[in-house]
């Protein structure tokens, strides 16, 4: 192996902390960045002695994919590697094509892992992706989170998902795959300047003459990622200080916020409503804005879903009733992405108390919840007929719990 062969082996063995009883998913398109992950992955994993599995998502959106699919699975077999393709069911689709796209991506990967015992997946993007990303986002006014990129290493939905090679350039990558004849397959939209990535590719090129380069635009969003850790610590450290979970509601203090720095508040604020109203994304800046101008002014404020208001020396945020009021399931699934219920007889289904359910709560008031919270809060139902409030005081043998507990609003702070 070349000395540059040696370091890519490196930086992809370095990034691989995860639970080595469990095999390595890797996310592998058949397109050279991906390739190359491949044949580094093996080549680690034998001197690890660490078992891989690799999955292909076929979109269906191009014809070439399915051959694509076909030269992966190829390659995987060579390299006595497990592979699985995955086909993405839809219908005509509109709008934002590629986030669409990107989204069932994971989403059917991470049921994928999930059926297969994988609790890592690692994914080949490179610097470049990453200065990409950087300039889509500050086309977008985004702040020091947007700025600081992608990260190396994040959880969500339960999978950790790895990018060990977020250092190292795609052109390094194909010099690899090329000194050790190995092949890959180009995606032609790689080259359709319909897709703002593309153009932002573009971008770059136009850049270098100012010395503007992927890797120094990679090394500004790793500089901002450090200080995006900083601020994290420092919300999480108000957080501890001034917010309380109340049964799925967060009551923040009043006096606390004041005494915030005003990104601290805003950076609280943004992780409260995303954990009330379970929300992957983060609101505008300016709705945030003003949402955080009345709470401070003592005024009722909604956003996201969510309704904050003025509770003796704190502020509440719960849930918004028309936020969940046509939100139905079976009694044993999630409800609103954050509640489960136990004890619930079989053949009923989870709905929202309401304005129908409360008054049949004689104890309500007992509860220790304000009015607003338990109208939003999961109800057991049997048709019309109500079973069983276990927030509002009629438990009738079952209890709510939320899914991840309460401590997970704090280890939000920290994962976003």
């Amino acid at each position: 192996m070349t000395a540059e062969d040696d370091l890519l082996l490196h930086l992809f063995g370095s990034a691989m902390m995860f639970d080595k009883s469990d095999p390595l998913g890797l996310a592998v398109s058949g397109g050279g960045d991906s390739m190359a992950m491949l044949h580094l992955a093996a080549l680690w994993a034998k001197e690890a002695g660490i078992g891989l599995r690799a999955v292909t998502v076929d979109h269906g959106l191009r014809s070439e994919a399915a051959e694509e699919a076909k030269f992966v699975a190829k390659i995987c077999q060579d390299l006595g590697v497990q592979h699985d393709t995955l086909t993405w069911d839809h219908e005509t689709l509109a709008g934002n094509l590629q986030d669409q796209a990107r989204r069932a991506r994971y989403r059917l990967m991470s049921d994928w892992a999930k059926e297969h015992g994988i609790t890592s997946i690692a994914l080949a993007h490179t610097e470049d992706d990453q200065a990409e990303t950087f300039l889509m986002r500050l086309a977008r006014e985004a702040g020091v989170d947007g700025l600081s990129g992608m990260q190396q290493r994040r959880k969500a939905d339960g999978i950790t998902w790895l990018r060990p090679l977020l250092v190292a350039s795609g052109e390094d990558l194909r010099s690899f795959l090329t000194r050790r004849g190995h092949s890959w397959r180009e995606d032609p939209s790689n080259q359709d300047t319909r897709f703002e990535r593309v153009k932002a590719r573009q971008v770059l090129t136009e850049l270098e003459p100012l010395g503007i380069t992927a890797g120094k635009l990679a090394g500004v969003a790793s500089q901002l990622s450090m200080a995006r850790q900083a601020l994290d610590v420092q919300t999480l450290r108000a957080a501890t200080d001034f917010v309380t979970v109340d049964r799925g509601d967060l009551l923040i203090s009043r006096k606390g916020l004041l005494l915030l720095p005003p990104e601290i508040q805003r950076r609280l604020l943004q992780a409260a409503l995303r954990w009330v109203s379970n929300a992957e994304y983060p609101v505008r800046s300016q709705k945030l804005t003003d949402f955080e101008v009345k709470l401070i002014e003592g005024e009722q404020a909604t956003l996201r879903g969510c309704i904050a208001f003025p509770e003796a020396e704190a502020v509440r945020i719960t849930r918004e009733l028309k936020a969940v009021s046509k939100t139905v399931c079976a009694s044993d699934q999630l409800w609103d992405g954050r509640w489960r219920v136990e004890g619930a007889p079989v053949g009923t289904e989870l709905r929202v108390l309401g304005e129908a359910g409360l008054p049949q709560c004689p104890d309500w008031r007992e509860a220790g919840l304000p009015r607003r919270s338990l109208l939003a809060s999961p109800a057991v139902w049997q048709g019309d007929e109500l079973v069983a409030a276990p927030l509002a005081g009629l438990e009738n043998g079952c209890s709510a719990k939320l899914a991840r507990g309460d401590d997970s609003f704090y280890s939000l702070i920290i994962s976003h």
